[in-house]
């Protein structure tokens, strides 16, 4: 019987297979796997090997002090999952095989694909925008809007903010599409940029902001979303008249802008929005899903409710009859 239980990470126990854990900060035992370098899905010690695509080994060691050594296994098999470069789903299989999309996508953005998951038996879903009021317009709309605002307001210099890894990249590249001059980033940008470069085999053209005198009409800056409160962002709007943008998945809320002050907002995610989510049970069709990370309770109730046997996963239970 499958055993799927949360606790630091998800541990998958699938008979004919070894133990998986998914996502662990400080794996204890079985096989520890990475789904993607973003703070919350990484080790904060790095175990002596660990299973994960080689571009989120080569950016866990610009997040983290050490790298695992490459580990495989024949049960364990990873699936792009379309979230941020190097992000990858996880499949095991056994006598049922268990597929975890950790943080997911089916569209495809600017230079990543979508998400295509394999069929499964038990899966094990992200639910980050699991509720019925979360959909997303296409993001070509939105890249077609974000040029539009960036040819318009080409007389003064913006700053775009979004998370250091997976959004600065796709912002760096719809700048690059654009008619702005020059294109800057933050140091912790530009670190990320240089394994996902090498990866896509692309450049972003971006100069590092140490190189940045002045900001002025023409250029654009992309900072990490979480500097956007620091006071040397506010003291730079000031000194150069920039406007700001912020871009996100959260951006379909109203009270986005008016919590972030930003000039203007643009939705953009790189996680399923409700319809999407829904997509992937049906392209997996399996026949338990556990609802991770989000809004799992309503995502495992409308998932109930259109026939499937779902819960949410909470820590320290496992396998569905024990809810």
């Amino acid at each position: 019987m499958v055993s799927i239980s949360q606790g630091d990470g998800v541990r998958i126990d699938v008979p004919g297979a070894p133990t998986v854990v998914v996502d662990a900060a400080d794996p204890a035992d079985g096989l520890p796997v990475y789904t993607h370098a973003h703070g919350d899905h990484l080790y904060d010690h790095a175990p002596e090997a660990a299973i994960c695509s080689d571009l989120t080994r080569d950016l866990a060691g610009v997040r983290r002090d050490g790298v695992p050594d490459p580990l495989d296994h024949p049960a364990v098999s990873l699936h792009p999952s379309g979230h941020v470069p190097g992000s990858r789903a996880v499949l095991v299989a056994g006598e049922e095989r268990v597929l975890h999309t950790g943080d997911c996508a089916l569209r495809d953005r600017l230079f990543l694909e979508g998400f295509e998951p394999p069929p499964a038996d038990v899966l094990v879903i992200e639910s980050t925008y699991g509720t019925p009021e979360y959909s997303f317009p296409e993001p070509r709309e939105t890249v077609r809007e974000m040029l539009a605002w960036l040819s318009e307001t080409r007389d003064r210099p913006v700053i775009l903010f979004g998370y250091a890894l997976g959004r600065a990249q796709q912002l760096q590249a719809i700048v690059e599409r654009s008619d702005r001059d020059r294109l800057f980033v933050s140091d912790a940008i530009r670190e990320l940029n240089a394994p996902i470069e090498r990866a896509l085999d692309r450049s972003f053209g971006a100069r590092s902001i140490d190189d940045l005198d002045r900001i002025g009409p023409g250029d654009a800056l992309v900072l990490p979303s979480q500097v956007r409160t620091l006071p040397f962002v506010d003291d730079l709007i000031d000194e150069t008249d920039a406007l700001t943008a912020g871009v996100s998945g959260w951006a379909h809320d109203s009270s986005f802008r008016f919590a972030t002050g930003d000039d203007a907002t643009f939705v953009l995610s790189d996680h399923c929005d409700f319809e999407d989510l829904l997509g992937v049970v049906e392209q997996v069709d399996p026949e338990d899903v556990y609802t991770i990370h989000g809004s799992t309770e309503a995502l495992a109730t409308e998932l109930t409710a259109r026939g499937y046997r779902a819960q949410a996963l909470k820590a320290n239970q496992h396998t569905l009859g024990e809810y």
